[in-house]
């Protein structure tokens, strides 16, 4: 193995070409925190964004009068405005409810399904190795998403399937300590925020000026030496960094 080889085993996938995007949440509004931004960036470029929500998210309600169906509704409705007013254009939504999600191998057949059905070039999704992550539903999609980008491309997976394999090319975690990757934001934050505040249900005013200090400076000390103002990290893999690579930890 050459030099120029192990440099690029040793380097993250390059998002910069995606066509086609699948970002997967666990609740209807973690696309547009972890990675506004980003997906108003690539939807600009021409990037087809799918998105795929695992929850219902019905036990997000700031009402304690609404019921868990009543806020489910609500949360739909966000979710798509916010999507739309991103750059996505196809929305999945499978059917689990906020805080039920345990078992990772179910929910990641689930979602290669929707990998080989929307054929993506890049998976976007929580980072479920997150120190100090308390969710459960975000580290279980998180490790779900993962096998479920590792596997899809197996003709036999999952047992009994008949859809067609389906490899995407990189996965990239969004609210990650370990970013390698820094998508150039500065253009599209406003759009990030006004997407956020169309999760009215979840994010109070109060909240949202604090989220706006905190992802400015966030992005700003993730853009240092970069050539632009406001960044949002990702980790990227590819699929040979997600099995039996101990060196993953430094792509």
């Amino acid at each position: 193995m050459d030099i120029s080889t192990m440099a690029a085993l040793m380097s993250p996938p390059d998002l910069s070409a995606c066509r086609t995007l699948l970002c997967i949440q666990p609740h209807p509004d973690d696309n547009e925190v972890g990675i506004g931004g980003t997906i108003a960036s690539l939807a600009e470029r021409g990037c087809e964004i799918h998105y795929l929500t695992v929850t219902n998210g019905d036990l997000g309600a700031v009402d304690e009068h609404m019921s868990s169906a009543e806020i489910a509704a609500v949360r739909a409705r966000e979710l798509e405005a916010a999507g739309r007013s991103l750059g996505a254009t196809v929305f999945h939504q499978l059917a689990h409810g906020d805080g039920t999600l345990e078992h990772i191998p179910a929910l990641a057949e689930e979602i290669a399904g929707i990998i080989r059905t929307v054929k993506p070039d890049v998976i976007l999704c929580p980072d479920p190795w997150l120190t100090y992550e308390a969710h459960y539903d975000h580290i279980v999609t998180g490790r779900a998403a993962a096998q479920a980008f590792l596997s899809s491309g197996l003709p036999l997976y999952p047992r009994g399937t008949s859809t067609r394999p389906w490899q995407p090319k990189a996965i990239g975690f969004y609210f990650t300590s370990e970013p390698n990757t820094v998508i150039d934001i500065t253009d599209h934050f406003e759009r990030k925020f006004a997407a956020l505040a169309l999760h009215s249900s979840q994010f109070s005013e109060e909240t949202l000026a604090m989220y706006r200090i905190y992802f400015r400076e966030k992005g700003r000390q993730l853009a240092e030496g970069k050539g632009f103002e406001l960044g949002e990290g990702l980790k990227v893999l590819s699929p040979l960094h997600l099995h039996c690579f101990v060196d993953a930890r430094l792509i």
